[in-house]
């Protein structure tokens, strides 16, 4: 067990790591636990706190993580550092905002070759937004290509920053600057501002689920203390646990006798239901329950919805499982039981961007052994009918007729790009052609700008960030915001194969690209679904108007191989009764559509 290392809050420090991705949060994160002696010689390895085969993969953090380091200052006091590393992605600055949620303090990472980029700018809203001390940290100094008096100034110059005098150096690669980044986490950033002889409320953060265990909450001790042997309750729903273990994460988890105000680590107490423990609830002391609960956190709402189902219809519960338990730690997944005819039983799925939803069926099919098919995304539409009644849709398969709909709203999202000066062209063309409106544009120096737009949500979860990536040669950035909901000219677009709708496969779309976007999804199908043994239509329609069509040709079968010589007739009664047959077949013939298709239409451009 890890003894007591102090028994006041002066001495604690909660901070975050925030940057845009590939800035080096991870890496000067290993520079800190390898400087404080954190971890061993033996236990160095790349990305420490990246504990997911997908994050190591990757080269990105995809889950929030929370380490204790002590340190001793040069004044001469030993400290408490929480670290918490976050994910820098877009997708995932829910777990961001969650984090910084538990801190005081944040070290903001911004790469010396790269400079401000779009996600830093959004990292120090949030951060601001939270009354945090920001750190500003110029990383990867020894590159070759390192600015670091230009990254300095656009520092300088975002409105948030002009306080912000020094500016630390670092190379988290060579190791250089990581006595002076702990410095300035102990000297900037304020103790929390808990009291011991309060009663008990702590913030759950995060939590895990261990079969054997029950769930394992990550929480921030605000008030009070926490010792094993006490009945806690969770305050939304007053149920009762007695407490097992407590402990502090260095990185592994390790016991502790107690956990006091100001302190971040995990609670054992037994937790059998996954939904007992939500993220964002408070934790309090049974016998002297604290009066009102922590703000917890704001409801995230989902952005990009799509339908996952298994493969074999069996796997079905065990879908429902894992699902269950990825959400108990990542309270932006939503999902509901649904069915198609195409495809079974399933669930839809609601995400905050396309690579949250890769994640997850990823861990999915990784961590919980399912093999899924994953419909085309989409996203929420808000449909007022002519009876006055508004309903809000994601699946494409609830879409209600034309003569029902009074008027359609879709979503928009403020977007702001930052890219070199010589790709401004191309990408204006690029959000043009999607559907975007101009707003503003400021050049952050010489060389480089911003552009801001708004644009309808569903024009950017397909492809749209590898388009932009392309047109800028990598060196664009993106990071968007939802604003509203807006009218626009929009259309269900119903794919049949065989003469029968294929929900699944069915999307909506504005007016202007119904046909086009048709035309290509149906030459797309005719190269993916297997031949059959008879001819198979792939068509597009609205309303039951056909606007597309593609025809796979039937797998002509030789019935006559075995016909040497003989009388022609016996050759046609063959032939004819060949002819009958594949009449038979397409008429009771169900067409099997591959997993294929459905990937392969999210590549249409």
């Amino acid at each position: 067990m890890l003894k007591d290392f102090h028994s006041n809050t002066k001495n604690i420090r909660n901070f975050s790591i925030i940057a845009h991705i590939d800035h080096g949060k991870s890496t000067i994160a290993d520079r800190l636990l390898e400087y404080t002696g954190t971890i061993s010689e033996r236990e160095r390895k790349e990305q420490i706190l990246d504990d997911m085969d997908l994050e190591r993969e990757k080269g990105i953090t995809i889950k929030s993580k929370a380490v204790r380091l002590h340190y001793r200052a040069k004044d001469g006091n030993e400290y408490v550092l929480n670290l918490i590393d976050t994910p820098g992605h877009v997708d995932f600055s829910y777990e961001v905002s969650r984090s910084l949620a538990a801190c005081e303090g944040a070290l903001l990472i911004v790469d010396a070759s790269q400079g401000v980029q779009a996600q830093t700018l959004a990292n120090i809203h949030l951060a601001v937004k939270n009354n945090l001390k920001i750190i500003l940290i110029i990383n990867k100094i020894d590159l070759a290509t390192a600015d670091t008096e230009k990254v300095n100034q656009e520092l300088k110059n975002i409105p948030e920053l002009k306080e912000e005098e020094e500016v630390i150096l670092a190379s988290a690669k060579e190791g250089i600057g990581t006595s002076d980044i702990l410095e300035a986490i102990v000297n900037k950033i304020p103790p929390p501002s808990g009291e011991l002889n309060l009663p008990l409320r702590a913030l759950i953060f995060d939590s895990i689920y261990n079969p054997y265990q029950g769930t394992i909450v990550y929480v921030k001790v605000v008030d009070g203390i926490i010792k094993p042997g006490i009945i806690i309750q969770t305050m939304s729903n007053e149920r009762k646990y007695e407490v097992a273990e407590v402990g502090v994460f260095r990185p592994n988890m390790e016991p502790t006798k107690k956990l006091i105000a100001g302190e971040v680590g995990y609670i054992k107490a037994g937790f059998k239901n996954i939904k007992d423990t939500q993220v964002g609830d408070t934790i309090t002391d049974a016998s002297n329950p604290a009066r009102k609960s922590l703000s917890g956190y704001k409801k995230v709402t989902p952005l990009v919805f799509c339908s996952i189902y298994p493969i074999d219809n069996k796997e079905y519960e065990n879908l429902k499982a894992a699902l269950e338990k990825l959400k108990l730690n990542d309270s932006s997944l939503f999902s509901e039981p649904e069915t198609s005819q195409a495809l079974g039983f399933g669930f839809r799925c609601g995400f905050l961007g396309l690579l949250h939803m890769e994640i997850i069926q990823e861990r999915l099919e990784r961590e919980y052994d399912l093999n899924l098919i994953a419909t085309t995304p989409s996203v929420m539409y808000q449909i007022t009918k002519k009876d006055g009644k508004t309903i809000k849709i994601s699946n494409p398969a609830s879409f209600p007729s034309k003569i029902e709909i009074e008027k359609i709203e879709e979503p928009y999202v403020k977007v702001n790009i930052i890219t070199p000066s010589q790709y401004i062209g191309g990408i204006m063309d690029l959000v043009q052609d999607r559907r975007g409106t101009f707003k503003n544009m400021e050049y952050i120096d010489e060389k480089r700008a911003i552009l801001d737009y708004d644009l309808p949500l569903n024009e950017i979860i397909l492809d749209f960030y590898d388009k932009l990536k392309s047109r800028s040669s990598g060196y664009a950035s993106l990071d968007y915001e939802f604003i509203s909901y807006k009218q626009s000219d929009l259309i269900k677009v119903d794919i049949l194969a065989n003469h029968e709708i294929v929900d699944a496969l069915s999307f909506i779309v504005h007016k202007d690209k119904a046909y086009y976007r048709a035309r290509k999804i149906v030459e797309k199908l005719k190269e993916i679904i297997p031949r059959q043994l008879y001819q198979v239509p792939i068509q597009a329609s609205i309303e039951r108007k056909i606007i597309a069509r593609e025809t796979i040709k039937a797998l002509k079968k030789d019935v006559i191989a075995k016909c040497y010589g003989g009388d022609i007739t016996r050759k046609r009664k063959l032939l004819e009764k060949q002819k009958a047959g594949k009449k038979r077949m397409k008429r009771l013939g169900k067409v099997e559509i591959p997993q294929e298709a459905f990937l392969g239409i999210l590549k249409i451009e």
